[in-house]
């Protein structure tokens, strides 16, 4: 089974969305169809920039 993989604009949108803390990582992943931690590893990502 192949990796997925997202284009650096979609991880940055889901970052953002992640920082503001108007959600929890879970209704992020929910929404975007994305797991919880690699939510978590975008939003350290975008943190480390």
């Amino acid at each position: 089974m192949e990796r997925k993989k997202y284009h650096a604009e979609f991880k940055a949108k889901v970052a953002i969305e992640a920082i503001k803390g108007e959600k929890t990582a879970n209704e992020i992943a929910g929404e975007y169809g994305v797991h919880p931690t690699q939510i978590v590893q975008w939003k350290k990502q975008a943190w480390d920039i």
